[in-house]
């Protein structure tokens, strides 16, 4: 089998996304830059859409769907009175709506979008209908059905609104579509709206005041870029963190259980280390832990 090419980079680069490039340029960019062998990134933001993108490096990737899991936090724009076929201000309009949403309309609706929700992903989106993507059906003018999904949503909270647009702030956690909390919205305000801007401010332990810039990315950069990466445990910071004695570590490294010191509860995902530095990622389970992916620094 051939060897990948680039070179072994481990930990996270935090990069502010700017509008009109996709998360997976990004990436490709950030590999490009480092010479990298591996990369991928925790959470696609939408090519129009601003902010925190971490990209994941070498056995970094392995924390990937931890940081997935994560809460995030997006600070964006409605425009109200029209409805696109994006849900954002990209797509052809479909409806208009003459009626705007007063302040107190719009705080009396948040509440029902917080908590356990049921969402409609947007019709261009890369959920899998019959093993194909939405967005390309759509494309095709093909009407996708597309079932509602759970979403928890720490908090939803209005910011500004001047009649026309509402400045909104959300913190949900993994799946949710800011354009069908917009869509929604407006629907329900029966005035009809859309996304007109969108920002992630945060990600996990990520925040945007961290992020480098894309055009900052460049393989004539590339020892600032390095100087730039967090060690891939920064992904980690909600997980217990335990120690694994000398032998522990030995059976770990192997996939076999290994004995730990610290303590969490019996089943719960907990974050292994030695004098080395990262083991795995494991199930504690009393004394031991069980690795489920295993760190090779």
């Amino acid at each position: 089998m051939a060897r990948k090419k680039g070179r072994d980079v481990s930990g996270w680069l935090i990069v502010d996304k700017p509008a009109g490039v996709t998360s997976t340029s990004v990436v490709n960019k950030v590999r490009w830059a480092l010479d990298a062998r591996k990369a991928g990134h925790a959470g696609t933001l939408d090519p129009d859409a601003t902010g925190v993108l971490a990209v994941a490096l070498g056995e970094a990737t392995k924390t990937v769907a931890i940081l997935t899991d994560a809460l995030k936090c997006y600070d964006f724009v409605v425009n109200w009175g029209a409805e696109t076929a994006t849900d954002d201000a990209s797509g052809q309009v479909v409806r208009r709506s003459e009626t705007r949403p007063d302040r107190a309309a719009i705080e009396a609706a948040l509440p029902g979008y917080v908590g356990e929700i049921m969402q409609v992903p947007p019709a261009f989106s890369a959920v899998k209908v019959d093993g194909a993507r939405a967005y390309d059906l759509a494309r095709e003018g093909e009407d996708a059905d597309l079932a509602a999904r759970p979403l928890w949503v720490e908090s939803l909270s209005l910011i500004e609104a001047d009649g026309d647009t509402a400045r909104l702030e959300m913190v949900c956690g993994k799946g949710g579509y800011v354009r069908s909390i917009a869509r929604d919205l407006g629907r329900d305000l029966g005035c009809l709206g859309h996304v007109a801007s969108l920002r992630r401010t945060w990600s996990g332990p990520f925040e945007v005041e961290d992020g480098m810039s894309f055009d900052g990315i460049d393989r004539e950069a590339q020892d600032r870029i390095q100087a730039r990466l967090l060690p891939l445990e920064a992904a980690l910071t909600d997980l217990p963190a335990l120690r694994a004695t000398p032998e522990g570590a030995i059976r770990i490294r192997n996939g076999n259980p290994g004995e730990v010191t610290g303590g969490a509860e019996w089943g719960e995902l907990v974050w292994v280390a030695d004098a080395r530095g990262p083991v795995c990622i494991g199930r504690y389970q009393g004394g031991t832990v069980q690795p489920e992916r295993v760190f090779n620094l």
